[in-house]
């Protein structure tokens, strides 16, 4: 029997982990992803250039995110890693990649999708001006470029980012305008018995909020963001209080993210079913305990399925790994995967705390004003979408994309799907299930129309 194909798309906690489990068990995976070195999103690795120490970019993640990054040193001799190359399609047995212009394709007996997460958004109005950014983009400029994305930042949604990437903005001299936090200060004070499950990490929360005050930033919870405001760039932000007081405050920079979200678009592609998660009011592909789906082959581990952390990924990459080779009939460790188990069972406990603590704003996506862009590729408003489900008769996203270009530009509609699922919900008076979510296509992200394939490069 030939030896099996295994494929690792991402090189971040879940995926290296993965892979090292399966390095373990004498077996050679191929690793791609689309970074130029491995760490994902939240031990991102800067240039080599760069001299910053571990401490000083990942901070009290100083040592998790140091042996990750030894592990995988000590792994590339012995898997088939493939840097800035993206996983753009997926059929049947075969994943499409694509690196330095030339695609080629891949057969695969088993793939392990640890693909991450984005930022979950909602519009604002004036969102798209410059100098407004993700909080995951705020995070990349300065762990990756050591620059800031302005020089008096304001930080606005909700999320344990939320708090991290304003704190370590502030630990590294930024001038932090204010903390503008959706979610309600009693929602985060009822989900403190969830939270202290793990209670290294709600301690840390605690200290991120402890330094900013000592610094002197202004931290608002339950806050309506109402615009940010600027002629051609930011120039600041409008907000009301939890009492309903209007605000305003001055900066040339945003920096915005509503938690996060998964990256389903190849779960899509491979023709896996998916669920609709009441913790998060949103759909993920369906798997089991262990991240095995119910495609033949397909496995998920880390912030791709469920968003649960970096700690969390790395279990969960183990624990595919030996879904992995106990499909493939191959030894698995009984006592380490109950283990395993045992831990993302706390995580699980954990996640429904920080989704009780910082809850998705739906209530302020579905009243976003018709004017608002609310699909930034296509420059669609909310009030085409509305007008796309009641003048023409969309019931769900997919029918409302057809008739309006929601979500059909760049991005596939990973930053405008959520609010989008929330406006439609309420222009047709359904729920957010029926709805529906958007489905992924290939390619997953644009590629070059001067993409050539192997065979006539």
């Amino acid at each position: 029997m030939a030896t099996p194909r295994k494929i690792v798309v991402g090189a971040g906690p879940a995926g290296i982990r993965a892979a090292e489990r399966l390095v373990a068990a004498g077996l050679k995976p191929i690793v791609v992803d689309e970074a130029p070195r491995a760490g994902g999103q939240i031990y991102r690795r800067p240039p080599l250039t760069h001299g910053r120490t571990h401490k000083a970019l990942y901070g009290f993640d100083a040592g998790r995110a140091k042996a990750l990054h030894d592990v995988f040193e000590a792994l590339q001799p012995r898997i088939d890693y493939h840097p800035e190359t993206l996983a753009w399609n997926l059929r049947e047995q075969t994943l499409h990649l694509v690196s330095n212009g030339v695609a080629r394709a891949e057969r695969f007996d088993a793939l392990i999708l640890a693909t991450g997460a984005t930022d979950r958004l909602l519009p604002v109005e004036g969102w798209t001006k410059p100098g407004c950014y993700s909080l995951g983009g705020s995070q990349i400029a300065l762990k990756a470029q050591g620059c800031t994305i302005g020089s008096r930042v304001v930080f606005l949604g909700t999320g344990p980012l939320l708090y991290l990437v304003a704190y370590q903005y502030a630990k590294a001299g930024a001038v932090v305008a204010a903390v503008l936090d959706t979610s309600p200060a009693s929602a985060q004070a009822r989900a403190l018995p969830k939270l202290a499950v793990r209670p290294e990490f709600l301690a840390r929360g605690l200290y991120f909020r402890a330094v900013l005050a000592a610094k002197g930033v202004p931290v608002h919870n339950g806050v309506t963001p109402l615009a940010i405001e600027g002629e051609g760039s930011v120039a600041g932000v409008l907000w009301r209080d939890a009492k309903g007081a209007e605000h305003r405050t001055l900066a040339d920079a945003v920096g915005m993210g509503f938690h996060l979200r998964s990256e389903t678009q190849l779960a899509d592609l491979a023709g896996c079913p998916f669920t609709f998660d009441e913790t998060t009011q949103s759909f993920r592909p369906e798997i089991d305990t262990d991240g095995r789906s119910p495609r033949a082959s397909v496995y998920f581990a880390g912030d791709g399925i469920r968003v649960l952390g970096a700690d969390a990924a790395e279990t969960a990459g183990r624990l595919a790994a030996l879904a992995v080779l106990g499909d493939l009939g191959l030894p698995v460790d009984e006592a380490e995967r109950d283990k395993l188990r045992r831990t993302m069972s706390v995580m699980e406990r954990f996640r429904d705390g920080l989704a009780e603590a910082f809850p998705w704003p739906a209530h302020l996506a579905r009243r976003v004003e018709d004017k608002t862009i609310l699909c930034r590729c296509e420059a669609i408003t909310a009030g085409d979408l509305r007008e796309a489900a009641k003048a023409k008769g969309a019931p769900e996203l997919n029918r409302a994309k057809a008739l309006s270009r929601v979500g059909m530009g760049r991005c596939q509609g990973r930053f405008c799907g959520s609010a989008a699922a929330e406006i439609l919900a309420e222009a047709t008076g359904s729920s957010l299930r029926e709805a529906g979510r958007l489905r992924g296509q290939a390619p997953v992200k644009p590629l070059s129309v001067a993409t050539l394939t192997e065979e006539s490069a």
